[in-house]
């Protein structure tokens, strides 16, 4: 068994541990001795100090040599078994509650000399310790430092000690898997080394130091190489090139009423590139909202066209799938057969659509998840657009990128802009390009914050925005903890606002049905109401380009980049947009540091930036659907030194190192999901 494997082992096999042990860690996370280390000591008890019985102080935690003198084991049930014993200086009770006499006896033999450990209590004019934590004849087994874990019910703080202690005397001396340089920055501390430092009681919280940096490094460069092997083998796949002579796209590009951007041209041009080499591409274009990546998207489909192949275009909800559609049917040229597939699509037609898709009577097809269905077929799929794909993970894409077929290049859009080093996290198993540029016809949406008691100044300016033929969003999000308050002041809302605006307000909900919540955006979309009051957040992506307000109320509840999404849904037009973040009085200091930072910028990547500063990484909007790698000591905020040179590690391995044996250790033990497993 190699070294690594002996990690792996099933826990069941280590000495020590039993099957119903077995299942109490696994509860916890816990399948094999590599899941074991990295479930660190919260605190630590210092039993090393041994205490004279006249010493003692009530409530501490001392470690004691005794001689036992005497046994006392009432006849009467439910009354507790008592050892009195001695040292030189008084005596102490040793009290034991559901423990038999011939265990008492075994473990605190008459007249021997005995070391006992545990918390003191004072009861009758005399010393007690019940239930002592330790009992041994020898006493180096217990003055020593003990560490404190997180334990599940049913195992006990001396029971993990033994087990964790075994494990990390028998942890196997791991053959060096990073270069020489990259050890030297972490004084060339040794993984084993590096784990015994972690679990000794004078690091705990210790984050600064060599051994635990070490650590991280080798788990960010796992994940890294993980992801680096997933883009090998999809580049190993070959594919027919694509040709096209831009065509269609310049025809479009040309009929357009504004120019499109550097960034836009940039990400087009790399796109294209893929599309006609002979490698498989498996690209995210990752920009900001509003930012202009549908459009780039729906170009590059028509070079693909061009070259003879067919595009499915897929996005998250109805609405925004239909949205797609109708932009593309608008500004395609006519001879482009394109579709529309969604569950509101008529059974009839729906046949009638599998039927031409397969043969190859439609170029492009826009809908929801049913595209990739069983009985939906294409004669000839050579693209997928996925939209808002933040809701896939890494498992998820790669399963995508085979089901494609070897001649079906892969483009994923997210409109979630996150910082660099959570880029890598996340999406390092693809090639990125990104859309920082706005159009020049996006302006910047103003934003003002004002608290709840000027309510009715608010009111003014949405009459004077309806007199413009501007539409509002008033949204009310729902909190966790009070979901059934929030959705009452949300109807509370919609009845105040009735009043006031007469047959122009319309809400949404989380009890209406997905068809009235379908109708409710259509009516809001053909500009049959003027305000819309939402429980909900508002579709991602979804364009009303006449919404040219949005309230949020309760805005102090919410992070950046959640409030900075909201934003987005206003300002899709060539008018001024405004934001009125509505907050109740007594702001804390992040919630104000939050409303100035929207107040100042637009900046998606800035704000997503001081959002993962201020609430740290894994509470970010929409990463508990990304598929983020958890980490166990990782961290891209603290970390991101590491995370960057762990990048430049890996372009050097792949740029001169051809075979990964030497890292295989490495990837097989942290790739939990054993994503990598057929790669390597």
């Amino acid at each position: 068994m190699n070294k690594y494997e002996y990690l792996l082992k099933d826990l069941k096999q280590i000495k020590g541990i039993g099957i119903k042990t077995s299942n109490i860690l696994k509860k916890k996370g816990i399948y094999n001795l590599f899941d074991l280390i990295w479930k660190l000591p919260q605190s630590f008890t210092d039993r090393s100090i041994k205490s004279k019985i006249n010493e003692l102080q009530i409530g501490k935690i001392s470690t004691i040599d005794i001689v036992v003198k005497k046994y006392s084991f009432p006849r009467v049930r439910n009354l507790p078994n008592k050892v009195i014993c001695e040292d030189d200086t008084g005596k102490i009770d040793c009290v034991f509650f559901n423990s038999y006499e011939g265990y008492i006896r075994k473990i605190l033999p008459l007249n021997e000399n005995v070391t006992i450990s545990g918390k003191i209590n004072y009861f009758k004019n005399r010393y007690q310790i019940t239930n002592p934590t330790y009992v041994s004849k020898e006493s180096n087994l217990i003055k020593k430092i003990h560490n404190k874990y997180s334990l599940t019910e049913g195992i006990s703080e001396k029971q993990y000690n033994k087990i964790i202690n075994n494990v990390l005397e028998s942890l196997p001396d791991l053959d060096e898997w990073l270069h020489p340089e990259i050890l030297n920055k972490f004084n060339n501390l040794t993984w084993k080394k590096s784990i015994l430092k972690l679990h000794d009681p004078k690091n705990i919280g210790n984050y600064k130091d060599n051994f635990f940096k070490r650590l991280v490094f080798d788990e960010i460069l796992a994940s890294f190489l993980i992801f680096s092997e997933i883009r090998k083998s999809i580049k190993k796949i070959k594919k027919n090139k694509k040709k096209f002579s831009n065509y269609y796209s310049r025809t479009v590009i040309e009929k357009l009423d504004y120019d499109l951007t550097n960034d836009q041209k940039k990400v087009l041009n790399k796109i294209n590139l893929d599309l006609s080499s002979s490698s498989k591409m498996f690209r995210l274009l990752q920009g900001d909202v509003g930012s202009g990546k549908t459009i780039v998207s729906l170009i590059s489909a028509l070079n693909v066209i061009e070259s003879g192949y067919q595009v499915a275009l897929m996005a998250p909800t109805e609405i925004l799938a239909s949205q797609h559609y109708f932009l593309a049917k608008k500004i395609f040229p006519p001879e482009i057969r394109i579709d529309l597939l969604t569950s509101k699509t008529d059974p009839k037609y729906k046949k009638e659509i599998q039927k031409k898709a397969k043969e190859l009577k439609i170029n492009m097809i826009f809908g929801t998840h049913s595209l990739f269905q069983k009985k939906m077929q294409f004669g000839n799929l050579g693209y997928i657009i996925i939209d808002e794909q933040h809701k896939f993970g890494v498992k998820q894409r790669k399963e995508l990128s085979d089901k494609g077929g070897s001649n079906c290049d892969i483009l994923l859009m997210s409109a979630t802009p996150i910082p660099r080093t959570l880029t890598m996290t996340i999406y390092g198993d693809m090639d990125l390009s990104l859309i920082q540029e706005k159009p020049n016809i996006r302006k910047d949406i103003t934003t003002y914050s004002k608290p709840e008691s000027k309510i009715n100044e608010v009111v003014s300016f949405v009459k004077n925005e309806i007199k413009n033929e501007n539409q509002i969003f008033w949204v009310c999000p729902l909190i966790e903890e009070s979901k059934k308050i929030d959705h009452e002041s949300a109807i509370k809302k919609y009845e105040f606002l009735k009043k006031k605006f007469p047959n122009k307000v319309a809400i949404i909900h989380g009890s209406l049905s997905k068809e009235e919540k379908n109708n409710t955006l259509k009516k809001f979309l053909e500009k049959k109401i003027y305000i819309l009051v939402s429980t909900t957040i508002i579709e991602v992506g979804i364009d009303f380009p006449n919404a040219n307000v949005i309230i949020i109320e309760n805005s102090n509840k919410f992070g950046l980049s959640q409030l900075h999404q909201l934003r987005g849904r206003v300002g899709r037009g060539a008018k001024q947009a405004t934001c009125i973040l509505m907050f109740k009085k007594n702001l804390s200091d992040a919630a104000r540091q939050r409303i100035n930072i929207l107040k100042k910028t637009n900046d998606g990547f800035l704000i997503s930036e001081e959002d993962m500063r201020m609430r740290g990484f894994g509470d970010l909007l929409g990463f508990k659907q990304s598929g983020i790698k958890n980490f166990k000591l990782a961290d891209p905020i603290q970390n991101s030194e590491l995370f960057i040179i762990a990048e430049k590690e890996v372009r050097r391995i792949e740029k001169e190192e051809k075979n990964l044996k030497k890292y295989l250790p490495l990837i097989k033990l942290y790739d939990q999901a054993e994503i990598i497993n057929d790669l390597v």
